[in-house]
């Protein structure tokens, strides 16, 4: 048994590999060639842990030249800084949670071990040689990875900032010595990808910066000669190895913000000019090539937007705040990010939730009860410190993440072709909002997200879902019609397949396939192309109906389209779903409507009864709904199935929970088939 589950592992890993190389151009080869050729020319560089090392090429002194004004620390509202140091408090009794895992051995940690499994990965193995995507071999490497993204220390860094506590700075002390004496250069796991180098880098800077007033911070950093070894060996790590052609995504953006940043506020090596002006140069373009004209995030995946977002304003201002330019195209597109996380969030400041998300920060400085988890309120109060908010964005209130780094932009920017009211529909991203007006008396908002757009972004699509036409509903900030999330990306390829599959969103699935066909967790062989139909504004702007389709069928045989109609009623506060097949043989189909974790539903034959808690009620006040569902489809109510998996929902990353999903199965006849599903609210 054991060697026919080696053979079918084995068989599957190569399958990947060949799907992989054919989503690779012939310059996206070459270039991994040369890396890999790299890569076996830098065994020798290796230092191995306890190894005596000569210092690094730096000039002397070692500056740093930008710090905080210590009066921010009073400028923090009282609720952060609370949970600030609750955190801190926290972190210092050992406790954190990581990705879902809620941790207590963090008062010295073990820097290589997946809590879930156990696993250790390799600690002195040389980098490159390492299979990270083997949990067999490293275990559950995101959860190995993020702690050491130090972003825990950032925290206890803020906390020193904002309360003088020199607790917090020793405690981070302690735990960047150790890391830095069991991590040398390209020894173990974690230097095994570009991303979580930069993301430490930018870590560093910010401790430093925050522990500036602790005595003994240049003894940690400056005159530290393992801190210095550490910041050079990462930022050669980074001008060596940089992510190329179908994976330039936002790992790219994160190691060109990584090498800016430590190079403008650690400028101490001979080659710091030279890396700083490669990193303007990278970073430029690829938040270009990253970004759509109207501001999405071309990945389109909610979350992984809010994430370049914050890493383009960490590099952006500390360039800025070094002097160091960077050009007015990149400024623009900043802008339009941020104008797109103030319009698209429902009432209650909570964006879409599409495509992947795994709990990504560029900094983290805030405690968990600010900590805008899977949102995007700190780029939106970072906008409003650096480029001025607009009439129609919401109001939201600074975190210490947004009054720390909006701190070192050295002026207002002026922008051009802001728009003057909120937009709702962004053609070239595919993403259209039907919404209600709660100020113009219309009741509590309803919200509702299409999905017309393209099927993410360069070959491999990594973060996208099998998701054509699938939509998001919330009533006053509550999901009712929700998208279930991610859950995991490593380790439960079952879970991984489901949260990102078709039954897995509020759309339709034909002959029990996807409409996009997977070739591994982080790449699609063959995506379904959406084309937007129409879209209708009323006179206000707000869209009133959408109505768009999809090719993923078309392979099917015989082959079948799949086009989708929504209209929103905002006075008779109904949503009506038209679904339409087009086909001239069977196939089995199946509607799915994945409720938010707090709806309950009871459904009698075609006609389901929801109801709710609204948000702050106490007891029970709550909010209902009726949803007419199409009569030809036979409908249940599944709610945590394991056998097959359907039923649940993820409100973050690692963490699942059941919630109700209603399932209309059916057969098309041999000819077009129309389905009218409508959703109505009783307010």
């Amino acid at each position: 048994m054991t060697a026919e589950r080696t053979l079918g592992r084995t068989t599957v890993r190569l399958r990947w590999y060949v799907a992989r190389a054919r989503a690779m151009s012939a310059a996206e080869v070459v270039s991994r060639a040369r890396d890999q050729a790299r890569r076996l020319a830098w065994q020798r560089r290796q230092v191995h842990p306890g190894e005596p090392v000569a210092p690094l090429a730096s000039a002397h002194p070692r500056p740093f030249p930008t710090r905080l004004d210590p009066s921010l620390a009073t400028a923090i509202p009282g609720p952060a800084r609370t949970a600030l140091l609750e955190a801190a408090e926290g972190l210092m009794a050992g406790r954190w949670d990581t990705l879902g895992i809620e941790r207590d051995d963090l008062v010295a940690p073990d820097w290589f071990l997946d809590p879930i499994g156990g696993i250790r990965a390799p600690a002195d193995r040389y980098a490159f040689r390492i299979q990270h995507r083997s949990e067999a071999e490293t275990g559950n490497v995101k959860q190995v990875w993020e702690l050491s993204r130090h972003q825990h220390l950032t925290v206890l860094a803020a906390a020193f900032f904002v309360s003088g506590d020199a607790r917090y700075a020793e405690r981070v002390d302690e735990q960047l010595r150790s890391w830095w004496a069991v991590n040398p250069f390209l020894s173990g796991i974690q230097w095994t990808s570009g991303i979580e180098v930069g993301l430490r880098l930018i870590a560093w800077v910010w401790i430093r910066r925050l522990l500036d007033a602790w005595p003994a911070v240049t003894g940690l950093f400056e005159r530290n000669e393992v801190a210095v070894q550490q910041v050079g060996w990462h930022q050669q790590y980074l001008a060596g190895f940089r992510s190329v052609g179908s994976s330039a995504n936002n790992h790219v953006i994160a190691e060109a913000a990584g090498q800016l940043v430590a190079a403008c506020a650690f400028p101490w090596f001979d080659d710091s000019s030279r890396w700083r002006a490669d990193a303007v140069e990278l970073f430029e373009r690829e938040i270009a090539h990253n970004t759509f004209a109207s501001g999405v995030n071309r990945e389109l995946a909610s979350e992984y937007h809010g994430f370049v977002a914050e890493l383009a304003y960490c590099a952006a201002l500390e360039a800025d705040a070094a002097g160091v330019a960077v050009d007015r195209e990149t400024w623009q597109a900043i802008c339009r990010m941020t104008d797109v996380a103030a319009a698209l969030p429902d009432i209650a400041a909570q964006p879409p939730r599409q495509g992947d998300g795994d709990d990504g920060y560029a900094l983290r400085v805030d405690g968990p009860a600010e900590d805008h988890t899977g949102a995007w309120s700190p780029v939106v109060a970072l906008g409003d410190s650096v480029f001025g908010s607009l009439p129609w964005w919401p109001g939201v209130e600074p975190g210490v993440m947004s009054i720390l780094v909006g701190s070192l932009a050295r002026g207002a920017r002026e922008v051009a072709d802001r728009p003057d009211r909120r937009p709702a529909h962004f053609a070239d991203a595919g993403i259209t909002v039907l919404r209600t007006r709660p100020e113009a008396g219309g009741g509590a908002e309803i919200w509702c997200r299409c999905d017309g757009g393209p099927h993410g972004f360069l070959a491999t699509a990594a973060h996208a879902h099998a998701d054509a036409l699938s939509i998001e509903v919330r009533h006053d900030g509550i999901e009712i019609f929700a998208d279930p999330g991610t859950y995991c990306y490593h380790g439960d390829p079952e879970w991984r397949s489901y949260f990102r599959s078709t039954r897995g969103h509020n759309t339709i699935e034909l002959a029990g396939v996807d409409q996009s066909r997977s070739g591994g967790p982080f790449l699609w062989v063959r995506p379904a192309l959406t084309r937007i139909v129409a879209v209708e504004h009323g006179d206000d702007g707000e869209v009133l109906a959408w109505c768009a389709e999809h090719d993923g069928y078309t392979s099917a045989t015989p082959p079948a389209a799949h086009r989708r109609t929504v209209r929103l009623d905002r006075a008779e506060r109904r949503l009506v779903v038209v679904d339409r097949i087009d086909t001239t043989g069977d196939h089995a189909l199946a509607l799915h409507f994945h409720l938010g974790p707090t709806v309950d539903a009871m459904l009698n034959a075609a006609n389901a009864s929801l109801s709710w808690p609204t948000r702050g009620s106490a007891g029970g006040a709550g909010g209902k709904a009726t949803l007419a569902l199409p009569g030809a489809l036979q409908w249940s109510v599944h709610r945590g199935e394991t056998a097959p998996i359907r039923g649940w929902y993820s409100p973050r990353f690692g963490v699942k929970t059941p919630a109700v999903t209603l399932v209309g199965v059916g057969t098309c006849p041999h000819a077009s088939l129309e389905l009218r599903s409508e959703l109505a609210f009783h307010d």
